[in-house]
């Protein structure tokens, strides 16, 4: 969308190529808004569709290995159960659960992909053929998942919330540039707005040569739209049926109605920003030749 720091490298997932010059590509992070509930999650898939976005997003754990076992015991009241780990793995889906999710999403025709929390959830979402693996901002410093995740040569998508440059310098240096997106990102939930910091997205366009994306867990649009008009090349924003509903990531997640105007808005924007080539149009001759009194 913007020429800002035009980096000129391009990746593809699925049929979309993402980068400076290519339509922005928006993701509808489901990850665990469908609090455990298959038909949710379908319904979720369906109002994504309806959105206009290019992709959802689910979130994958081994829940065992993922968290100790002091922190699944710790006493929590959930609609699963009085601990943590109730919660943890009332949230998670399995085989079947991801296998009716990738035919849904098949017969729906949208792309889906998910977050890996370790190296085994890597391998159990690599049978569904996914376009691109993500990376949550909590995985950056795993050195061995972000190894497991390159092995099988996909697009890798990385989001940078809680993590210094330094941090973020080591991770590339480990996965590579080569089919490589970094989103910035504030990982609080939701984000306050003198958070988002926005001009990183410039700071990570010039440091690392590679597209770069947002991933907001703001509350509102506008500033997501920003992004976009900043050169953020891909945005990914949470997707909930209702913001009101039980869950953790609820309150900082778009309503569907929201998610379609947030697309909206951007292609719009997309249209507008034009080539940087000042020109009279034809439309303004008219208007010209009525107003202007010299030349």
């Amino acid at each position: 969308m913007s020429n800002t720091n035009n980096t000129g490298t391009t990746v593809q997932i699925g049929d979309r190529l993402i980068g400076d010059g290519q339509p922005c590509f928006v993701a509808a992070e489901i990850g665990i808004n469908h609090n455990g509930d298959l038909n949710l999650a379908k319904k979720l898939i369906d109002a994504a569709s309806f959105t206009g976005c290019d992709a959802v997003k689910f979130q994958k754990r081994t829940v065992d290995v993922v968290y100790t076992p002091e922190e699944l015991a710790r006493p929590r009241e959930t609609p699963f159960g009085e601990t943590n780990g109730d919660l943890k793995f009332g949230l998670e889906f399995g085989q079947e659960e991801y296998a009716t999710i990738d035919a849904y999403c098949a017969d729906k025709g949208m792309m889906w992909y998910g977050s890996a929390w370790d190296e085994a959830s890597v391998d159990f979402l690599e049978q569904f053929n996914p376009p691109a693996y993500k990376i949550a901002s909590a995985s950056l410093t795993d050195d061995n998942l972000l190894k497991r995740h390159k092995q099988y040569g996909r697009p890798i998508i990385i989001s940078t919330g809680m993590s210094t440059l330094e941090e973020i310098d080591h991770a590339v240096e480990v996965l590579g540039t080569d089919n490589l997106i970094i989103l910035h990102c504030t990982s609080t939930y939701p984000s306050k707005i003198e958070e988002l910091n926005l001009s990183v997205i410039f700071t990570l366009k010039e440091r690392y040569g590679v597209p770069i994306g947002y991933s907001g867990h703001e509350v509102g649009l506008a500033t997501s739209v920003a992004a976009a008009t900043m050169g953020a090349c891909m945005i990914e924003r949470h997707i909930t049926l209702d913001r009101a509903m039980w869950g953790s990531d609820q309150a900082a997640s778009v309503e569907p109605q929201g998610f379609a105007r947030l697309i909206k808005d951007i292609r719009a924007i997309e249209k507008a920003m034009g080539d940087g080539v000042k020109v009279v149009y034809d439309s303004e001759v008219p208007i010209k030749k009525k107003l202007r009194r010299v030349g």
